[in-house]
């Protein structure tokens, strides 16, 4: 039986959409309410810029600005280092001590991406890799804005992700952003990268196990479940939780997770010197908005991003990947 490209013969002998399939395969694993919340909210929001999500404004669906700043950094001369500021990428090592670490996990690496909008700038990916080269870690983490744009196609996304792919070790887990569709979930893994979609794994290390737990979108598509993705892990057991967004450092706290990984704010991508963000997209404070901070027990990162978005531009705020080393309290 021949079949169009994108199409699957059924049982019954009927066509049927290689989408369809993959979006019923997804209902099974994350449930017909988050999934249709996702595509209803997809659907629904497309351009909008004002009035839906944790913010009231969202520049980065009004396209029609973006040409504007544009041509006001060409204008000011500003435009051609800003691009290269976006693409010199540092290194940041955080040092995270986590009082009920194993001590086998002592030392343990993970490595965190964050907001690489990958399809944003072509010579993006390059200079990513150049970068990969250099670090070593045991895990890859990927705290979600895979894409440029927060609708339409996605395939430019998934296909520089899998530019990016063999030069990822070790298992890679992944949460999706305010820009991602949950369609390109399939995508996604045929990688080889596990997306937690309001669900945890353990991470297991020489007989002993640490819980690595991610949750959807909580800032535009607030599909977040803290239930759903905490069910399996004991509440005495160390726990790293993924979160785009730094806006659920409380709940994750109360929650009982030791670490708290997110991105989303770009650490405000075009600053005042100083690091000073003119904006951040998020409703928390500041102080949560960009690196290493603390919340009663609770230790957290927010990564000012691997990529940029909106123009693509950089200015006193360099784009990071980040190596997170576990540790043991010192002994007293």
């Amino acid at each position: 039986m021949k079949t169009l490209k994108g199409h699957l013969p059924s049982s019954s002998g009927v066509v049927v959409d290689r989408a369809t399939v993959e979006l019923k395969r997804l209902e099974k694993r994350i449930g017909r309410v988050h999934l249709q919340q996702r595509l209803g909210i997809e659907a629904d929001h497309a351009t909008q810029v004002f009035g839906r999500g944790r913010t009231f404004f969202h520049l980065e669906n009004w396209y029609s600005i973006h040409a504007l700043i544009r041509l006001t950094l060409r204008g000011l001369g500003l435009y051609r280092r800003g691009l290269r500021n976006a693409t010199a990428i540092q290194i940041r090592h955080n040092d995270v001590v986590i009082p009920r670490l194993p001590a086998a996990f002592d030392g343990f690496t993970l490595l965190h991406l964050s907001d690489l909008h990958l399809d944003a700038d072509p010579a993006y990916p390059a200079a990513l890799i150049e970068r990969l080269r250099q670090v070593d870690y045991d895990l890859c983490v990927m705290t979600g804005d895979f894409r440029a744009k927060t609708h339409g196609p996605h395939d430019a996304a998934i296909a520089a992700l899998a530019q990016v792919r063999p030069h990822l070790n070790g298992p890679i887990y992944a949460i999706l952003g305010n820009h991602d569709s949950i369609r390109m979930a399939p995508g996604i893994e045929a990688l080889g990268i596990t997306l937690l979609l309001n669900e945890s794994v353990r991470l297991e290390r020489r007989g002993s196990t640490i819980h690595l737990a991610g949750i959807d979108d909580p800032h535009y598509f607030q599909v977040d479940n803290f239930d759903k993705a905490a069910q399996h892990i004991p509440p005495d057991a160390a726990a790293i939780l993924l979160s785009h967004s730094p806006e659920t450092y409380q709940r994750a706290a109360h929650a009982g997770f030791d670490l708290l990984l997110s991105g989303h704010t770009h650490g405000g991508q075009v600053c005042l010197p100083g690091g000073i963000a003119l904006m951040t997209n998020a409703a928390c404070p500041r102080r949560f908005c960009k690196g290493a901070w603390r919340y009663h027990a609770m230790r957290g990162y927010t990564s000012v991003g691997s990529g940029s978005s909106v123009v693509g531009v950089r200015f006193n705020c360099p784009p990071e990947i980040t190596l997170h080393h576990l540790r043991i309290p010192p002994a007293q």
